[in-house]
C-alpha cells in the first residue's frame, strides 16, 4: 500500500470545489492511503470526507521561522510519502517541493516537479477544468473533478430549525462575504428580503460569527444555534434543504452550489461566474460591472424565473 499526499490549505469555497477532485484520486489510488494536508480551520472538513484517510494540520509557519519548517520537513519524511498532489499551487507549496519533496512524485505547478501541471496556461481558466487538467497531467481518469457533490457535509438541522421558528419551505439569503473582499457584498439584501416576506416567503439568514451585525439589518428568521452561530455541516443543512438560495461570491454560496440546492449568485466586478465554477444546473449567477448597480427587481425576477417558491400555506416542516 502507498501513501498519497493531497495539499489543501484553503480557502473554504476552494476547498469545498476539491471534492470532485478527491474522489478521483481516490479511484485512482484505491488501494493507497490517503492523507490530506491543510489547515487548522478546514481540518474538520477533511476528517469528514469520505475520500480522506487521514488529516495533517499545516499551521503555516512563517517561511523565515526555519525551526517550524525543520519540524514539518521531519513529519513530510516520517510520512514517507509515494505521491503529492499540490491542489493549493501557491509560493509557500512550492517551496515544500523544493525543500522536502524533489525526489517524490509531484503534481502541480511547482518548477522542476514530476507531474507539472500546464502553469503556464491563462490565469482566468475555470477553477474545476483547471483541477482536471492537473489530474490529467498526472494520469488521474477525471470522472468527478468537474462535479462536486458535498451531500456528505450536512447535518441533519430539523431541531435547529424548529428551534428557531422555521415552520415551511424557506429561501436562505447569504449576504456577507470575506471581510478581506467587501466589494462583493450586494447591499439590498434587506429589501430583498422584505419583498419576498411580502410574498409571503419564508427567509432564512445564518450569520457566521463575523455576520451577527449585517444579519440584524435584514428581516427574516435568524439561525444562530445553541452556540450563537451554525457550524459548516449545520450550514450545509440548512442550505441542502432550502427552497432557494441568493447569495455573493463567497464560500457558503459555493457550498449551496454544489450540496444541490437550487440558487442564485451575485457577481460584481471581482471575477466572473464563469472562473469560479459556481454555475451549475441547479444554481445560476448574475454579473454586474458594479453592485451598487443591480436592483432589487432583477434578482426578484430571476428568482420567480428559476424557483418553484412554495405558496405560504405549504405543508410545514415535521
Amino acid at each position: 500500500m502507498g501513501r498519497i499526499l493531497i495539499i489543501k490549505h484553503g480557502a473554504f469555497g476552494d476547498v469545498i470545489q476539491t471534492e470532485g477532485a478527491l474522489r478521483d484520486i481516490r479511484e485512482h489510488h484505491a488501494g493507497d492511503e490517503i492523507v490530506v494536508l491543510t489547515t487548522p480551520l478546514y481540518r474538520r472538513i477533511f476528517e469528514r470526507c469520505p475520500w480522506i484517510d487521514n488529516v495533517m494540520v499545516d499551521p503555516r509557519a512563517p517561511r523565515w521561522r526555519l525551526d517550524q519548517m525543520w519540524k514539518l520537513g521531519q513529519r513530510f519524511r516520517a510520512g514517507k510519502f509515494d505521491m503529492v498532489y499540490d491542489l493549493q499551487n501557491s509560493s509557500r507549496t512550492a517551496s515544500y517541493f523544493r525543500w522536502f519533496f524533489q525526489n517524490t512524485n509531484w503534481s502541480g505547478t511547482a518548477p522542476g516537479c514530476s507531474h507539472p501541471h500546464r502553469a503556464k496556461k491563462p490565469k482566468k481558466i475555470r477553477t474545476l477544468d483547471r483541477l482536471a487538467g492537473q489530474l490529467k497531467d498526472a494520469g488521474v481518469p477525471v470522472r468527478h473533478t468537474r462535479h462536486p457533490d458535498v451531500s456528505w457535509l450536512a447535518d441533519d438541522v430539523t431541531g435547529l430549525l424548529a428551534a428557531a421558528g422555521v415552520t415551511r419551505p424557506y429561501i436562505v439569503l447569504i449576504p456577507g462575504s470575506s471581510a478581506r473582499h467587501p466589494q462583493k457584498r450586494w447591499p439590498y439584501y434587506p429589501a430583498l428580503a422584505k419583498r419576498l416576506i411580502d410574498e409571503g416567503q419564508e427567509v432564512v439568514i445564518a450569520p457566521g460569527p463575523d455576520e451577527q451585525e449585517l444579519a440584524k439589518k435584514i428581516p427574516g428568521i435568524k439561525i444562530h444555534g445553541p452556540r450563537g452561530y451554525i457550524n459548516w455541516f449545520e450550514l450545509a443543512g440548512v442550505l441542502k434543504g432550502a427552497a432557494f438560495v441568493v447569495g455573493n461570491d463567497t464560500g457558503p454560496s459555493h457550498l449551496a452550489a454544489h450540496i444541490g440546492a437550487p440558487g442564485l449568485a451575485l457577481f460584481g466586478p471581482h471575477t466572473t461566474a464563469e472562473r469560479t465554477g459556481i454555475e451549475r444546473q441547479n444554481f445560476g449567477a448574475i454579473e454586474v460591472a458594479h453592485l451598487s448597480a443591480l436592483p432589487v427587481e432583477r434578482v426578484l425576477d430571476e428568482i420567480h424565473l428559476r424557483a418553484e417558491l412554495p405558496e405560504p400555506e405549504a405543508e410545514k416542516i415535521s
